[in-house]
């Protein structure tokens, strides 16, 4: 299959995007709140935590792709996508956090946002700058050399 680690963490990133979106949704609802927050600090700290979300998430499936395409499935790149996955579900929880004041969940979740990100970019950056030009094609792309008659 192509791309297992990167279908996976698109799968699941889908699931917490509806997750975050649905905990909006029924916050409106409840507070009859049709556009923006309504002045209700719940829902401004909800609809954050979604665009927060969306806002990384592209970005660190598009470094997941890459990386994947280029040196293939590894146990270092499914650890880093189960980190990002629970990074962005303790922000989301965090975000929901009781008062104005700092939750430590949130805390958590964006410092390993971060921190997943600065390892996928310099994995991008080594991938590119360390590839030799013996392989014709990515890994996962490359295709059994023929065989001489």
């Amino acid at each position: 299959m192509l791309l297992p680690i990167t279908l996976t963490l698109a799968a699941a990133c889908a699931l917490i995007n509806l997750w975050l979106a649905v905990r909006c949704t029924l916050l409106r609802m409840a507070t009859k709140t049709l556009h923006g927050d309504g002045g209700d600090p719940r829902l401004a700290r909800r609809m954050r935590a979604h665009a927060n979300f969306t806002e990384y998430t592209p970005i660190i499936l598009i470094l997941f792709a890459l990386i994947e395409l280029a040196n293939g499935a590894s146990i270092i790149l499914w650890a880093g996508a189960a980190i990002y996955v629970a990074a962005r579900l303790a922000h989301g929880v965090g975000m929901d956090g009781a008062g104005e004041g700092p939750h430590p969940m949130r805390a958590i979740g964006a410092t390993a946002t971060w921190l997943v990100m600065l390892a996928l970019a310099f994995a991008a950056l080594y991938v590119a700058y360390s590839a030799t030009r013996a392989l014709p094609a990515p890994p996962a792309m490359a295709q059994a050399e023929p065989t001489s008659p």
